[in-house]
């Protein structure tokens, strides 16, 4: 589904006091009258990928599985996602939503079997979880100045180091979050 945010990018606010979400950045999937859905795309974990097979698959599968698993939102933290670069990599065998053409989003065992086999693109994450919001949700959650939607980059996806996602996607809007105090309802420039 396509509105005027998804597919795009939702920066916490400076003042976002929530713990699980303050200085995250959001790739925003889906937006519309039902709800809204997407994946944390700065919150990498130091668990390595080949700790989630479940043991049945041969070393060979394990050895070509690369990475660590990302957080990618506190809902249905069981649920597992690749988010990845279609132009990196074969990826033609594979369900997906393709959201740019250097971004897309699969909950596909098939990717993971391509990714072993050394067919699966190049750039890739492996997300647990996901970010949903109930109808009007994240609107008022916008609106409260919780959320600063942004357009959709690749670039702040796949080429900016995680740890830097948050201030160079504000960076994008003329923020520097060095400079902004919270104030109630919202944030203000100090």
């Amino acid at each position: 589904m396509q509105t005027e945010l998804a597919p795009g990018l939702l920066v916490a606010a400076p003042g976002m006091t929530c713990p699980f979400f303050n200085h995250t950045v959001v790739l925003l999937v889906e937006h519309g009258e039902g709800g809204a859905l997407g994946f944390v795309v700065n919150r990498p974990t130091e668990t390595p990928v080949t700790s989630l097979l479940d043991g049945d698959e041969d070393e060979d599968f394990a050895d070509r599985l690369e990475g660590e698993v990302w957080i990618g939102g506190p809902v249905a933290p069981d649920t597992g996602w690749v988010l990845f670069d279609p132009t990196s990599g074969h990826a033609d065998d594979v369900e997906c939503v393709e959201l740019d053409e250097r971004i897309a989003v699969s909950a596909s065992r098939t990717f993971l079997d391509l990714l072993a086999a050394g067919r699966g693109p190049g750039r890739y994450a492996l997300l647990l979880g996901y970010a949903g919001w109930g109808p009007g949700q994240l609107d008022d959650e916008i609106r409260e100045g919780s959320w600063i939607p942004i357009d959709l980059d690749p670039r702040l996806v796949f080429d900016a180091p995680p740890e830097e996602r948050w201030q160079r996607a504000l960076a994008t809007l003329g923020i520097d979050p060095a400079r902004v105090v919270g104030v109630a309802g919202g944030v203000a420039e100090a």
